[in-house]
């Protein structure tokens, strides 16, 4: 089946993609080891990360000694490789996800070049890297930035198959999918299966539909390519742990993340209707033009084939038990297509818009630091009032948001100019708004909140004394201090990592006493002595 696809003929000199990779590239890297690992998720990821490395086997995961079975083995590779390189650091941990970041939006401008034109193919991959959401899972080490890459590796190809009914794109697709089971699971299958089924049985008399689907599923060599990536690693790890990796893998981190809300990440039916338009920031008003133009969309096979993709994460995992923000960016390579077309036709309104919410997104990472004083004594969970109260934006950061600020507005509102199109004011300004949110904003609130216990860990690695977590779950406390840090209450002699606010608990349960190695809005690191009698007096005492 051959379908016709507008755009085809255009292209970019080498030139012209050797500057937009680069550009993507130098976003993506931009002042990415400046703010500390960000718990849970980071800290758990690299620290795995870490003791994979220290153990020497690359085919099994713990988090402080422990069994870690909530993602297959794929991130930890590339991870594990990142830092074997170039040493332990929050940049070598970040940096797999921030290539796969720009991958992903070059990606998105080839696919797009001779299908939807140039313009539209950098517009949608400049759109892609400085939405909110991308910028942050593409500098978080976790496995959402590959999986994402590897998603829309396997749909995009699916298209191609669809398009033109090469067996070389569908077995393309599926070796991608096998690669995403490595570094996820499922949903590497189900997002791409499900687009390419929803677009066979909604656009295709039925009997076709079944003949197109059987062709899909019924390729030896394409399964051959999933299967000879995914399934060693499976049989092994299944080998090796057998009920428990079916518990805590399969079952735990998949159908029931699915069927119930998963260590409290609960959500109503909308909630990605409110958690979409915050990912996708500067750009979320264009959603609106998206919706509008439904009909039209609709017409067109491809079109119509990114808008079911995007409808089918977004109900899928509306309906999930457990909801978490990043999910929804699974859709967010159709949407991005979609808006990037939106966006060639766009009016008056939608700059006012767009300028509306570039101030947003500034004032959302920048602003809220700059009035931490005004908004902070109002918070009511205990530590997170104790990292907040008395903190002060930099003056520099002060004087770089007023004057992105006046920039933006600079860029968005002058006069109309034809070699200054919307998509060029909004890009623009946009890299501004990333640039400065990375730069700045982003290290001021990674110090903030994850700083106490990065330097609580280094002190903590001086030390000789075996150390814990007591009463709470920090795994970047084990990473920076470089050793396994179980969570349990401590025994005497060993050091604690606690929450200055539940220790008055913890010791009336426990029956000892302590001394006070390190304190600093609201963590503390102890040194616990089970015999009141054996206790020392606070040895040092950081900041408040």
């Amino acid at each position: 089946m051959n379908l016709s696809e507008a755009g085809s003929g255009e292209r970019l000199s080498t030139v012209e993609w050797a500057g937009l990779a680069l550009g993507l590239l130098l976003l993506a890297i931009f002042s990415l080891g400046a703010a500390p690992l960000f718990d849970v998720d980071e800290g758990a990821f690299s620290e795995a990360t870490r003791e994979m490395l220290v153990s020497g086997d690359w085919l099994h995961t713990t988090l402080n000694g422990e069994p870690r079975f909530d993602k297959p083995i794929g991130v930890y590779w590339l991870q594990a490789l990142s830092v074997s390189v170039l040493g332990l650091s929050e940049f070598a941990l970040r940096l797999p996800s921030a290539l796969c970041s720009a991958g992903w939006a070059l990606l998105l401008a080839q696919f797009a070049l001779p299908r939807l034109g140039r313009r539209v193919a950098v517009v949608a991959a400049v759109m892609l890297a400085t939405s909110l959401g991308v910028l942050l899972i593409g500098r978080a080490a976790t496995a959402d930035s590959l999986l994402n890459l590897l998603l829309a590796l396997a749909a995009l190809d699916g298209w191609r198959w669809l398009a033109g009914g090469q067996a070389s794109a569908l077995r393309r697709a599926y070796a991608w999918m096998g690669l995403g089971l490595l570094v996820k699971g499922p949903v590497a299958v189900v997002v791409p299966g499900a687009a390419v089924l929803l677009w066979l049985f909604l656009s295709l008399p039925w009997r076709d539909a079944l003949r197109r689907l059987g062709q899909a599923v019924s390729d030896p060599v394409a399964w051959a390519w999933l299967l000879v990536i995914a399934l060693p690693w499976y049989v092994y790890a299944l080998n090796r742990h057998g009920q428990a990796f079916i518990d805590g893998f399969l079952i735990r981190h998949n159908l029931a993340r699915y069927t119930s809300p998963l260590e409290q990440h609960g959500g109503s039916i909308g909630y990605y209707a409110v958690v979409l338009p915050v990912l996708l920031l500067p750009w979320s008003p264009l959603l609106a033009a998206v919706i509008g133009r439904v009909r039209s969309h609709w017409a067109d096979p491809l079109q119509r084939y990114l808008l079911l993709w995007a409808v089918f994460v977004l109900g899928f995992f509306s309906l999930s038990g457990t909801k978490l923000p990043h999910y929804v960016l699974y859709g967010a390579t159709p949407l991005v297509l979609l808006m990037a077309l939106a966006l060639q036709q766009a009016g008056a309104w939608m700059r006012a818009a767009l300028t509306l919410t570039l101030l947003l997104l500034l004032a959302l990472i920048c602003g809220s630091a700059l009035t931490l004083s005004a908004w902070a004594p109002g918070v009511a969970h205990p530590l997170y009032k104790a990292l907040l109260l008395g903190a002060h934006a930099p003056a520099l950061l002060v004087w770089l948001t007023a004057l992105a600020a006046v920039a933006v507005l600079f860029l968005m509102t002058q006069g109309q100019r034809p070699s200054l199109t919307l998509a060029w004011r909004t890009g623009s300004a946009a890299v501004l708004v990333a640039v400065l949110s990375l730069g700045a904003a982003l290290p001021f609130w990674g110090d903030l909140i994850q700083g106490p216990v990065r330097r609580a860990a280094e002190l903590a690695r001086g030390r000789t004394e075996p150390a814990v977590q007591w009463g709470l779950h920090q795994p970047s406390f084990a990473l920076y201090r470089e050793q396994a840090t179980p969570r349990r209450a401590p025994k005497d002699g060993e050091l604690a990592l606690v929450r200055m606010d539940q220790l008055p608990k913890l010791m009336a349960q426990a029956g000892g006493r302590f001394s006070l190695l390190f304190s600093e809005r609201g963590y503390g690191l102890i040194l616990w002595r089970a015999n009141a009698a054996a206790a020392e007096p606070a040895v040092a005492s950081a900041a408040p």
